[in-house]
């Protein structure tokens, strides 16, 4: 399936012959091919916008936290994307945005004394690995 998917296979087309969901298929193929992935986007020039998938749990709490115009402004424009019983946002902004919202999100770890709540925590490493994916290169 990754080498059709790479060959320029449909994803439709791999659903068909798998007798699976289009939505399985997208799944599959983001976790067969996080390399893949990671390499795309780190190829992209830092003043760039590049699209990341923002975990659920972490653009829920982004949306009741006060934050700047810019950030505001890349997650009312993200597009929401059903994952199982959850979503991602998907979120096209430059990388200080993104570095941005991540710093935001800190409190999810339950810094401070505040409880952390464990599928939050976990959906903010995600998104962190995400983002350092991108990490501009140079000074």
């Amino acid at each position: 399936m990754r080498t059709a998917y790479l060959e320029g296979r449909s994803i439709a087309a791999l659903a068909r012959d798998h007798g699976v969901s289009r939505g399985a298929i997208r799944t599959a193929v983001a976790d067969l091919l996080p390399d893949h992935i990671a390499t795309e986007e780190e190829s992209s020039a830092p003043g760039l916008p590049v699209t990341l998938d923002v975990p659920g749990k972490v653009a829920d709490f982004l949306r009741v936290t006060e934050l700047e115009p810019a950030e505001r402004a890349a997650l009312d424009q993200g597009v929401t994307v059903r994952r199982g019983q959850g979503y991602t946002l998907r979120v096209t902004a430059v990388y200080a945005v993104h570095r941005q919202l991540l710093a935001r999100c800190r409190p999810l770890d339950g810094a401070q004394g505040a409880p952390a709540v464990p599928a939050q925590r976990k959906a903010r490493r995600e998104y962190e690995h995400r983002v350092s994916t991108l990490a501009p290169i140079g000074p």
